[in-house]
C-alpha cells in the first residue's frame, strides 16, 4: 500500500500503487479546486490545469509527467505563475499515479512577483 499525506488538510490515505491522485483526494473530501474551478473544470482530462498541486515530499514514488501534462504545464497562460520554482515538482494531479509514499499540497500558491520571478 502507498500513502498519500495532504498537508494542507493533515490527512493521510493509504491506496493501492498506480491510483490517479485526483480520484483518491476527490473520493476523500480532500479540495483540489478552487473559485469557478469548481464547477468549470475539464473533469479529470488534462486541458485546464485547475486540478495542480506540489509534490512536496516523495516525487520519485509518482508516474513521471507525459508530453501533455509538461505541455499543458509550460503553454498554460497562468500555469506558468505556479511552476516558478516548482519546475520538478508542480503535477496535474488527474495524471499524476501514486506509486510509493508522498506527500501533497493541494491548491498551491502562485509566485506572481516573489523573489524567484525576477531572478
Amino acid at each position: 500500500m502507498a500513502k498519500i499525506t495532504f498537508v494542507n488538510e493533515k490527512k493521510s490515505i493509504d491506496v493501492e500503487p498506480g491510483s490517479n491522485l485526483r480520484k483518491v483526494a476527490l473520493e476523500n473530501g480532500i479540495p483540489l479546486y478552487w473559485g469557478p474551478h469548481k464547477i468549470f473544470n475539464c473533469m479529470g482530462f488534462g486541458h485546464c490545469g485547475s486540478c495542480k498541486v506540489l509534490i512536496t515530499k516523495g516525487e520519485a514514488n509518482v508516474s513521471k509527467p507525459g508530453l501533455w501534462e509538461r505541455f499543458r504545464i509550460l503553454a498554460g497562460p497562468l500555469l506558468f505563475f505556479w511552476r516558478i520554482g516548482n519546475e520538478k515538482t508542480l503535477r496535474l494531479s488527474c495524471r499524476c499515479q501514486v506509486n510509493g509514499d508522498v506527500e501533497v499540497e493541494t491548491t498551491p500558491s502562485g509566485n506572481w512577483h516573489g523573489e524567484r520571478f525576477w531572478g
